[in-house]
């Protein structure tokens, strides 16, 4: 059965024009170069090292950021900004 999300979300867009990552509760990612990213709309960190990165989605499943230097510059509760080397991002399946 479909949730109140997918059935109602894609009209919400397309005749609202309310922005898809807020409708959909899709993470927002910013990346910049390979030195930073920035991700909204996650539900939190599972790992963190100086290799990698790992949040919760809400669309249950995992981002992984790969790379190396890693440092959180900020982090609030559903927004984190990481600085270092960057070489790979994945969607990953809870």
């Amino acid at each position: 059965m479909k949730t109140w999300h997918q059935r109602v979300g894609p009209w919400l867009i397309k005749y609202l024009s309310l922005p898809s990552d807020v409708v959909l509760e899709l993470p927002r990612i910013t990346l910049i170069g390979q030195v930073h990213i920035y991700v909204e709309n996650h539900q939190g960190l599972v790992v963190y090292s100086d290799s990698e990165l790992k949040l919760k989605i809400k669309n249950k499943g995992f981002v992984q950021v790969s790379g190396s230097s890693f440092v959180i510059k900020m982090m609030l509760p559903e927004e984190i900004l990481l600085e270092g080397k960057i070489t790979d991002i994945k969607f990953l399946p809870e």
